[in-house]
């Protein structure tokens, strides 16, 4: 096999273009149903959501399973997510609002899915912006606190479809409740049980 396809990056990164690739055959076959400007619109969106998630269950997963390369995937993953919600973006303002800044202002400011969903992105773009090595050792310890947006972020997140979902709560339900999870894990207790569950998973020594 080729060095270059033994780099598990490649699949990673593969992977995380799946969602597009399949937008782009069901635009060329016509499958993208009656409304097509909303298929893509609720597609992006969903992606986004589900890469913020990815992104927050790095950290738990590392210290479950105890693999310290799991680190080397957050970066890739937050900027797909952040790939994600600007192909989001870019469908509102382009496709639903014609790149109409008036119609995007009263938008924004008489609905409320829009004004949390508009807000998230805003606060997206600096985490993209910093999300380097350079930057990292530029910015010092002002680069955690502030990638720990990313906490309020996918919290707005799920707000936006919460607020957008008019009947079935079930999907924003289900990721309300991953990102609880992925919080929870994040406190001391959590740190504990995920230490503690490491620790029962691992094979005893002779």
């Amino acid at each position: 096999m080729d060095p270059v396809l033994r780099n598990p990056k490649i699949w990673v990164f593969a992977l995380c273009l799946l969602p597009l690739a399949r937008l782009i055959v069901l635009g060329g076959t016509g499958g993208l149903g009656a409304n097509p400007i909303e298929f893509i619109t609720r597609s992006t969106g969903t992606w986004t959501l589900v890469g913020l998630l990815v992104t927050l269950s790095v950290t738990p997963m590392r210290r479950l399973t105890g693999w310290a390369p799991l680190i080397r995937y957050r970066r890739m993953l937050g900027l797909f997510a952040f790939f994600y919600a600007s192909l989001h973006f870019v469908t509102y303002v382009w496709l639903d609002q014609f790149f109409d800044p008036a119609a995007i202002a009263r938008d924004i400011v008489k609905r409320p899915f829009i004004t949390v969903g508009f807000a998230a992105f805003l606060f997206l773009i600096p985490l993209a912006a910093t999300s380097t090595r350079a930057m990292m050792h530029r910015l010092g310890r002002h680069w955690q606190r502030l990638h720990r947006l990313v906490y309020l972020i996918a919290t707005l997140g799920v707000v936006h479809y919460l607020w957008l979902v008019k009947k079935d709560l079930t999907e924003p339900l289900i990721y309300g409740s991953l990102l609880l999870l992925l919080l929870a894990v994040r406190l001391p207790w959590g740190v504990h049980f995920l230490q503690a569950a490491r620790n029962r998973l691992a094979p005893a020594r002779p």
